[in-house]
């Protein structure tokens, strides 16, 4: 934790913050997988990186990450505990946030989601990381991304919460929950369109992390899943708010 103080050192209040002063991202659940790389690549952009985990401390690759770049701070934070979530806000609040990542996210033992054996606290833990969490920040750190110049909160989805692709039956638990968080956010898009915020889904697609390692299919390096990522959120304008985007380059069908 002592590493995480002393980097937190690094960032200005926003009171005294140049005009050209760099943006800043705020990342949840940045401990490992796309989120450490999300991490890392804003970090090499020169961005403010906050980069937020359940347990930071224990998290080597991302204290690594700190260590090496002055622009990365790290913090504890669980997005399950909204109490968490409103003292953290209420530690930056005078920090401008330009782009907020609601990545944190578990897919749930998939015995535990079978039909005939359906473990419903299961159920319940997962929509509290993946829907009601994602709303929760958003809440609580609006006001840093109206005061930040680009206004973007993004939310990693899933093409296996797309009706309009649903081949089969599977991974009931995760697929409605992030079902839900997509209504969500679209909910969200429209509350807030006419302040200037632009709500975005991306849907990453495969890409090969501890979520997905049993899975037999082809799949992107966190790198280059994540260089996309990037990229369309650094192509979204506020006309575009509320879509659902593929990563590669079109739109995820609702």
């Amino acid at each position: 934790m002592l590493a995480a103080l002393v980097l937190a050192a690094a960032f200005v209040p926003s009171a005294a913050m140049p005009a050209d002063a760099p943006p800043t991202v705020l990342i949840t659940g940045a401990s490992r997988g796309i989120g450490l790389e999300l991490a890392r690549q804003y970090a090499v952009r020169g961005w403010r990186v906050i980069a937020t985990a359940r347990k930071p401390q224990e998290a080597a690759e991302l204290r690594a990450l700190a260590a090496q770049h002055a622009n990365v701070v790290l913090e504890p934070l669980d997005v399950t505990d909204h109490a968490g979530i409103d003292a953290l806000a209420a530690k930056y609040r005078q920090q401008p946030i330009d782009v907020l990542i609601n990545n944190a996210g578990v897919a749930g033992p998939v015995p535990q989601q079978t039909f005939g054996s359906m473990d419903y606290a299961v159920f319940r833990d997962v929509l509290e990381v993946n829907t009601i969490g994602p709303l929760k920040v958003a809440e609580a750190f609006l006001p840093n991304l109206l005061a930040g110049q680009q206004k973007k909160l993004v939310t990693l989805s899933t093409s296996e919460a797309s009706f309009g692709r649903l081949d089969a039956a599977r991974l009931y638990w995760y697929r409605s929950s992030k079902a839900a968080v997509n209504m969500l956010m679209l909910n969200l898009a429209h509350e807030l369109k006419g302040r200037g915020v632009t709500v975005a889904l991306v849907n990453p697609g495969p890409v090969a992390t501890d979520m997905m390692r049993n899975v037999h299919m082809p799949l992107q390096k966190p790198a280059d899943a994540v260089a996309k990522v990037i990229g369309i959120i650094d192509r979204m304008t506020p006309a575009e708010t509320g879509r659902f985007w593929d990563y590669k380059g079109g739109e995820v069908p609702w």
